[in-house]
């Protein structure tokens, strides 16, 4: 991890971990394939109300998936600099 990333994932990690998924898992990418997989490929068959639940479920997923391999990241990175 470069150390402006360290510097920019220490940002986030004093903001706390469901802040970051909320913000980067549910808002940021599950709110973005919500609307691209209902809306704009109009294919699902899943009614509005179960996409949005499915999509704010994988959004949370996938947040908490980036934060625990960013702080892996980032711990690894304190450990080879020795700081």
């Amino acid at each position: 991890m470069k150390r402006t990333e360290q510097r920019r994932w220490e940002q986030s990690r004093q903001k706390g971990m469901l802040r970051y998924v909320l913000v980067q898992g549910v808002l940021a990418w599950g709110a973005t394939m919500f609307v691209l997989m209902t809306f704009v490929l109009t294919s699902s068959r899943l009614p509005v109300w179960q996409s949005a639940l499915l999509w704010t479920a994988a959004g949370a997923a996938y947040g908490i998936c980036v934060w625990l391999i960013q702080e892996r990241r980032y711990v690894r990175s304190l450990a080879t600099r020795g700081t």
